[in-house]
């Protein structure tokens, strides 16, 4: 009796220690919309489509007021998921097709399983993206618990759910037939998921949406509150983007604006349901809640979006492309109506997240994110001291743009290559002066763009020469799969080590010297620049 006693003590005792210590950990919820215009929520101004949900994080928190991402989807999600520069991991220059076999090295840390190790409960309910081919890339095999939605973009808002004709939608590897609008069961599985949680653990959930991706689609009762719905927007000063909503009135074809407010609105509806369920279950002051898109608005003819007064759009490297709609809130922590002016990366997301519950992100390869807490809290600001950098090869092969920028220069190339011939055009800006991009000083300080062209020629050093490449179509003759929730390689079907290519083992130091340009046959290979790009530096 007296063990027995003793044993009941003991476990009342770390029961109460496990209830304090989820208590006084936040819970996380990082919500990522797909291809999100600047000007299209409240509270940035617009008061046609309505966002309420997106405003009353805004309002309860801060805004996010230059928060940057990759100009294209899969990037951005790596380095949300890594805390690492895409440069590095080999998802840089374009999004991962279904046709493609790439991924995230096994190796990379994610930022759910930082949090899974910390005793963290782990959700993700959403679009993948990150890589299918293998069940080391599944988001099962990354940190998460439990994993609902679909491997690939473009899926569609309503069953079947399909990449390429293949269904796309399982739960935990298991193919499910749910009915009903993306977004809406996307925001029913998160509910469901935190009333039904584990109590005495705290949560980690990441919710990417499709929306508002193509092709877009919505209920008939959204349509038919913005059926009328004027286009009226302007140039977006990004050239391929203009010319394509020039075609689309020239053609006759209808303005894609109106569906595109409606899959917005949806989307918005959604992220209150979820707010609504914290509000609830009483934990909505010890939550952080973090929404920003995945990129610039797609400002195209099929697209919709605006990001007025933003120049560019999806794809690009002007502000557009990578400035995105982004708010977070922690009513515990962060200042209601507070807006942050520090440029913040979603590089910076992983650091910061685990400052905030209180975990060392001990990682396998080094992080290039920083920790922004103190900003984002309001406590201080923090300088950029030193260049961030993206690039997109988004839609056409050997069109690349690229940047690299701090608080007080920012340099956007333009570089098409021929099969004899290449052109590179340059933009150089004041960003802190001119955010909208309208003075190019190019030709008045050339020095600055020698000099931040030659960083970002070093910088483009560090892809792996296998990274993924604009690719539109697939190999001649290749099929999907009937089911893509069937399709990833299990480990006992694969040999138990990465593949070391096909040079000598002996020769690939040197070659990945002569490579240069060509980018790193030794991954993770930061080239020494004495040596003229050769040799790694860990």
């Amino acid at each position: 009796m007296v063990q027995m006693r003793a044993f009941v003590v003991g476990w009342i005792v770390l029961l109460t220690v496990q209830l304090v210590s989820a208590s006084e950990r936040p819970n996380i919820v990082v919500i990522v919309a797909d291809d999100l215009g600047w000007a299209d929520v409240g509270f940035h101004g617009n008061q046609v489509i309505q966002t309420p949900s997106l405003d009353r994080i805004a309002a309860e928190g801060a805004q996010l007021d230059r928060f940057y991402t990759t100009p294209i989807c899969s990037p951005t999600r790596a380095a949300l998921m890594t805390g690492r520069d895409p440069i590095r991991l080999g998802v840089a220059y374009s999004t991962i097709m279904p046709w493609q076999n790439n991924g995230i090295h096994p190796d990379e840390t994610f930022l759910p399983a930082l949090f899974l190790e910390a005793g963290y409960q782990t959700a993700m309910v959403g679009k993948w993206h990150l890589g299918h081919a293998q069940q080391s890339y599944h988001p099962n095999a990354r940190g998460f618990e439990h994993f609902y939605g679909h491997l690939h973009t473009e899926v569609g808002f309503y069953p079947p759910f399909a990449s390429l004709g293949g269904k796309d939608f399982q739960r935990n590897g298991v193919s499910i037939d749910d009915q009903g609008y993306e977004s809406y069961l996307l925001a029913d599985e998160v509910s469901r998921y935190i009333r039904e949680r584990d109590e005495t653990k705290p949560f980690f959930i990441y919710m990417p949406f499709i929306a508002p991706h193509t092709p877009l689609d919505a209920p008939e009762g959204l349509q038919a509150k913005y059926a009328d719905m004027n286009d009226d927007r302007g140039q977006s000063r990004s050239k391929m983007a203009d010319n394509t909503r020039l075609m689309a009135k020239v053609t006759g074809r209808k303005s894609a604006r109106p569906m595109y407010a409606a899959v917005v609105d949806g989307m918005d509806q959604s992220i209150g349901r979820v707010l609504d369920t914290l509000d609830t279950q009483g934990l909505a002051d010890n939550t952080i809640v973090l929404f920003f898109s995945d990129n610039g608005g797609a400002v195209y003819a099929m697209g919709g979006a605006d990001n007025a007064p933003l120049r560019g759009g999806k794809g690009d490297t002007f502000e557009g492309g990578i400035r995105v709609v982004a708010t977070v809130r922690w009513p515990d922590q962060i200042p209601a109506g507070s807006r942050v002016d520090s440029i913040m990366s979603v590089m910076d997301v992983l650091p910061t997240l685990t400052a905030a519950a209180g975990i060392e992100a001990v990682t396998h390869y080094r992080l290039d994110g920083q920790d922004m807490l103190p900003a984002v809290t309001g406590q201080r600001a923090i300088p950029r001291d030193e260049l961030l950098f993206f690039i997109a090869e988004s839609p056409f092969k050997n069109t690349v743009n690229v940047t690299a920028f701090d608080d007080e220069w920012k340099l956007v190339q333009r570089i098409e290559s021929g099969f004899t011939s290449v052109e590179v055009t340059n933009f150089l800006f004041r960003i802190t002066d001119d955010p909208n991009e309208y003075q190019n000083l190019a030709q008045t300080y050339p020095e600055v763009v020698v000099e931040m062209a030659q960083e970002i020629r070093h910088w483009r050093h560090l892809y792996p020469v296998a990274g993924t490449r604009s690719e539109l179509m697939p190999p001649p003759g290749w099929k999907a799969p009937l089911n893509w929730a069937d399709y990833p390689q299990q480990p006992s079907e694969l040999q138990p080590n990465a593949s070391g290519g096909m040079p000598p083992e002996n020769a690939i130091r040197m070659l990945d010297w002569q490579y240069g340009e060509n980018g790193r046959l030794i991954y993770n290979c930061e080239p020494y620049r004495w040596l003229g790009g050769g040799l790694c530096r860990r």
